[in-house]
């Protein structure tokens, strides 16, 4: 079941999001300030954010803000201010849609549901990459599904990250071998398909139509992810 995070620090307006949300088959959690969602945005790994903009201390954009550099979870603004340069600034600073204050609960349910029949996003950052639930830390070497870290193999790790740093990109073999394995390496070409297998099976929980290794028969392996950059 996929969760929606409310970060709004009305509480007349939270109670009554949560009711129409967990009515329409999502689970919900609320926040009231900004600092506290984002300390648990990466253990929750919300399917979609609603986000008021006037909350105390951190305001909407700074959020907004601080979530684009670590998540490419979809974000619908909520707000008093129905100015059309607001609105610009949220959809312009990666907003995924707007809902002006007073609103009616049904529309927010069916605006949440429009965004989220959206293909999935792709956040490029300086050392970082996320496709929809899947961010790998390419300074760390780490990588992260739904939040979690995963544990895999030196080598097994070493092609991932090959592979990801060039997503949609076909690589045979040979190349991968010579790329990942090394010039001196003398072992049959089939130790590929072995690493392919167990990282898919580390991978099993990512849903494909965010990213996933694919097999091109007769041509190589390729990591595929959504185009969509956020």
């Amino acid at each position: 079941m996929k969760t929606i995070m409310i970060i709004e620090d009305e509480m007349a307006i939270s109670l009554v999001l949560s009711a129409y949300i967990q009515k329409a088959g999502y689970n919900c959690v609320v926040f009231a300030q900004g600092n506290e969602a984002l300390e648990q945005l990466e253990l929750i790994q919300p399917a979609l954010i609603l986000l008021d903009i006037i909350l105390p201390g951190m305001d909407g954009w700074q959020i907004l803000h601080e979530i684009r550099c670590r998540n490419a979870c979809p974000v619908i603004m909520l707000t008093a201010k129905g100015d059309i340069s607001d609105r610009l600034c949220g959809l312009n600073n990666g907003a995924d849609d707007y809902v002006t204050k007073p609103f009616e609960p049904a529309e927010v349910v069916a605006r949440v549901q429009a965004v989220l029949r959206r293909p999935p996003q792709t956040i490029i950052t300086e050392h970082q990459k996320h496709y929809g639930s899947l961010r790998i830390d390419f300074k760390t070497r780490t990588v992260y599904l739904n939040g979690a870290s995963l544990s895999i193999t030196p080598k097994d790790l070493a092609l991932l990250l090959f592979l990801a740093e060039h997503p949609n990109q076909i690589f045979h073999r040979e190349q991968l071998i010579e790329r990942v394995w090394g010039m001196d390496y003398d072992g049959s070409d089939r130790a590929v398909d072995h690493a392919i297998k167990r990282l898919r099976q580390v991978l099993i929980h990512l849903p494909s139509e965010e990213a996933e290794i694919r097999t091109l028969r007769g041509t190589g392996y390729q990591f595929y992810a959504n185009n969509k950059n956020g």
